[in-house]
C-alpha cells in the first residue's frame, strides 16, 4: 500500500498517566529517552505500528492521531487542502530529520502527513 500509516499518537492532558495505563494494561515498553522527552513505544513484531504520547496544547481535547507516510509533505498538504482539509500545523522539520504537518480532514478528524528522516546508507 502506498502512503501507509507509520505511527499513531495519543494527544492527552496527562501523558504520564496515559503512559502508565497502557504500560500496565498491555505490557508496552515506553521510553522518553529522546530530545523532546516524547513518550514512545516500539512494536515488537512486524504487525504492530509504533506510537507515542504527547501533551495536548492548553485546554485542547484528547485524541488519537495517525501519521501517514508521504514522499513530499508540502505536496500532500496541498492535495489535502485542495480536497477540503484545514492546516493545523504547517510542515515542520523535527530534530531527528523527519518532516510533518498536521491537518484536519473533511469530517473534522486530525491526521499528520509525515516523511521519515533519511536513513544513512
Amino acid at each position: 500500500m502506498s502512503n501507509p500509516v507509520l505511527r499513531w499518537q495519543i494527544i492527552t492532558k496527562d501523558p504520564e498517566r496515559h503512559t502508565v495505563f497502557y504500560r500496565d494494561v498491555f505490557g508496552w515498553d515506553i521510553s522518553a529517552d529522546n530530545v523532546l522527552n516524547y513518550r514512545q513505544t516500539s512494536s515488537r513484531d512486524e504487525r504492530g505500528i509504533d506510537g507515542g504520547f504527547w501533551p495536548s496544547p492548553g485546554e485542547g481535547p484528547c485524541f488519537v492521531q495517525l501519521f501517514i507516510e508521504v514522499d513530499d509533505v508540502e505536496a500532500a498538504v496541498s492535495r489535502a487542502t485542495d480536497h477540503g482539509a484545514d492546516v493545523v500545523m504547517t510542515p515542520q522539520h523535527l530534530p531527528e530529520g523527519e518532516v510533518m504537518a498536521i491537518l484536519v480532514d473533511c469530517e473534522g478528524l486530525t491526521f499528520s502527513v509525515y516523511s521519515p528522516a533519511d536513513v544513512p546508507k
